[in-house]
């Protein structure tokens, strides 16, 4: 089947989720730009890696509650109570420059430091989704949703880069340069609340057609032995993924090569276009290979090209390097997404979903704060690249050690 074939078969609580996944990542493509930017212009630029590993940290505890108890206290009002924690968030950091206060919000709240998913949205809304949709169309489904995702966090790094020069010449200095952005940062958390209330009683978890055998363990319990494998080796993918997070790589380029906030936004802009694309391939690759395959197999040359970044001379080299590996990168997300829906019940999907979705925020929890460290001593710059290439390397190569051999129950490759 062809992957656009299969969006026919999204139901109207399909259709506001995607929705809902696009005004979430134009938020977060957004604030992904300007965000260790923002907390240098309010004087921390030395301690701005606290607040970001404290949003990651704070995202394990808060996800790990609203998505394990979401299939039975109900999957909308957590979502919507995500919602009302991303606009407290950006609320707070916009508001204050208190460094106490942003690492509370940080922590309790949800707030972005990359163009990639925190909270509980993603875990609870591909749960939804898979119960919606057949089997073999669910990859393709992943495919669709990840790509939207991708193109809207694009236009937001795009729409900051521009904003972001147009303040500038505003007249506009420090912290307010950036301030509005923050503000519809948490603008747009207060809209995918309302949007939420329009959830239907079908986007709700299933009952248990068989009664578990063993008492549920953070909602898991036939699944639990293949989640906690699973979230071991995600957890290090995303410590390797936490020392390039996208704020993260923009300090670097601004800080390396100089460069100017419209030429971020378009570099941003371009590579989450060329992520997006990459998703409907994945979705091909997999009828015709398998999940795993397709996981480790584009997962591998991306990680090279990401440790060749810092070695380019010039910007238009690190450039074209970079975004060659966006074109390959997120292959892997959607098939990810797909194989972790394809090996356990579909009443532990949500619980599922958020334990290895909690793993990789503990995994790059501590990443942030060691990448800071390194971009503030010259002769370290490169070695986030290095290290976040090396680690995601590993990753690939036991993934496939481990679970090239195990086939999802639900007939799926």
């Amino acid at each position: 089947m062809l992957p656009y074939k299969a969006l026919g078969s999204l139901t109207a609580d399909g259709r506001l989720l995607f929705g809902t996944r696009c005004a979430r990542m134009f938020a977060y493509g957004m604030i992904s730009v300007i965000l260790v930017l923002y907390l240098q212009e309010l004087g921390y630029a030395s301690r701005w890696g606290l607040i970001i590993s404290a949003a990651l940290v704070g995202d394990i505890a808060v996800s790990l509650w609203i998505t394990t108890t979401a299939d039975r206290v109900g999957r909308k009002k957590m979502l919507i109570l995500g919602a009302l924690l991303m606009a407290g968030a950006g609320l707070v950091f916009a508001t204050t420059d208190n460094f106490l206060l942003l690492i509370v919000a940080a922590t309790i709240g949800v707030i972005s430091p990359s163009d990639k998913e925190v909270g509980p949205f993603l875990s609870i809304e591909q749960s939804a989704l898979s119960q919606t949709v057949p089997a073999a169309e669910r990859t393709a489904i992943f495919a669709w949703y990840n790509l939207a995702g991708s193109v809207a966090a694009a236009l937001g790094a795009l729409a900051a880069g521009f904003a972001w020069q147009q303040l500038l010449r505003a007249g506009l200095v420090g912290a307010d340069v950036y301030r509005p952005l923050v503000y519809a940062y948490a603008g747009i958390g207060l809209l995918l609340a309302v949007a939420f209330l329009g959830l239907s009683p079908a986007a709700e978890a299933p009952v248990a057609a068989v009664a578990p055998k063993s008492p549920a363990w953070l909602g898991l319990y036939r699944s639990r032995s293949i989640v906690l494998r699973l979230s071991a080796l995600f957890a290090l993918d995303a410590f390797g993924g936490g020392f390039i997070l996208q704020s993260i790589v923009v300090a670097w380029f601004h800080e390396r090569f100089d460069a100017d906030p419209e030429v971020l936004g378009t570099i941003f802009f371009t590579a989450n276009l060329l992520a997006a694309g990459s998703a409907l391939v994945a979705a091909r690759l997999a009828d015709r290979f398998g999940l795993i395959n397709t996981m480790v197999f584009t997962h591998l040359p991306s990680n090279v090209l990401l440790i060749l970044v810092p070695i380019m001379p010039n910007l238009e080299s690190a450039v074209a390097v970079l975004l060659i590996r966006f074109s390959i990168s997120q292959m892997d997300v959607p098939t990810r997404q797909s194989y972790t829906m394809a090996v356990v019940h579909p009443d532990e999907r949500s619980a599922a979903a958020g334990i290895t979705t909690v793993a990789r925020s503990v995994g790059a929890a501590l990443s942030p704060l060691l990448a800071a460290r390194c971009l503030a001593v010259p002769a370290l710059v490169g070695v986030p690249f290095f290290v976040a290439g090396g680690v995601k390397i590993l990753y690939d190569l036991w993934l496939y050690r481990e679970f090239v051999s195990h086939r999802p129950q639900d007939g799926t490759r």
